[in-house]
């Protein structure tokens, strides 16, 4: 069986993509959570990840980290990981790469961090256009293929890459259309998307790091993980 190691569900965007994609196909895999250790324990993942980050994929003597190669490696074994079709497959992959290299102002000004509500101070030009290009690619994949995912009917790769996005327009509630807030509902309506969330405010574990990166990003409206 995969052992999935992860951090903690209320900040670890990376480690939600596998995550989500193996409870969302039901792949068998065993979680491993360990926490952010910040300067206590700054090599804490190292112990299981060559890089020293999260997320890593064991299965047996082979170790597979980043959560691109993950995808790709859980994908040659089981079905469903991608699409079948060509186009599909191609249209999933392109997007998940650049979900996976790019939106760099969505991923610093609103950080993963799922148990808290927050009004954003300002939304500069930068995020702007990454909010914008969120849109005008989640329209693309729903109006070629159909819906409610991104390349038809069933959820896939693609899908689980933006998965920490839904969280982020929960969080921070920036301006987006209809159409990619209805998108982002579907997603955290997931039986997958509910349990990891769930477990997120259960946390009580706290990264004191993330939370002060967000603290500067805006008002705090609301903290409703468990204390």
């Amino acid at each position: 069986m995969f052992e999935l190691f992860i951090a903690n569900k209320n900040y670890s965007s990376w480690s939600l993509r596998p995550w989500v994609l193996m409870r969302g196909l039901n792949i068998p895999f065993r979680e491993n959570l360990v926490p952010f250790g910040g300067a206590q324990n700054p090599d804490a993942f190292r112990a299981f990840s060559p890089t020293g980050k999260v997320p890593a994929l064991v299965d047996g003597n082979i170790t597979v980290w980043d959560s691109l190669a993950i995808t790709e490696y859980v994908g040659e074994r089981h079905p469903g990981v991608w699409p079948a079709e060509a186009a599909a497959r191609a249209w999933a992959r392109s997007a998940s790469a650049e979900m996976h290299s790019g939106f760099q102002a969505l991923r610093n000004g609103c950080p993963m961090n799922c148990g808290i509500r927050v009004t954003l101070k300002s939304i500069e030009a930068p995020l702007t256009r990454d909010l914008g290009r969120l849109e005008e690619l989640w329209a693309d994949g729903i109006g070629r293929f159909g819906g409610p995912f991104l390349t038809g009917t069933h959820f896939c790769a693609a899908d689980a890459f933006f998965a920490p996005v839904a969280f982020r327009i929960q969080t921070y509630e920036p301006p987006l259309n209809a159409g990619a807030r209805r998108y982002a509902s579907h997603l955290r309506a997931l039986p997958a998307m509910k349990e990891w969330y769930a477990s997120a405010l259960q946390e009580t574990l706290r990264d004191e790091e993330h939370d002060v990166e967000v603290r500067a990003l805006g008002q705090w409206r609301e903290d409703l993980r468990a204390k």
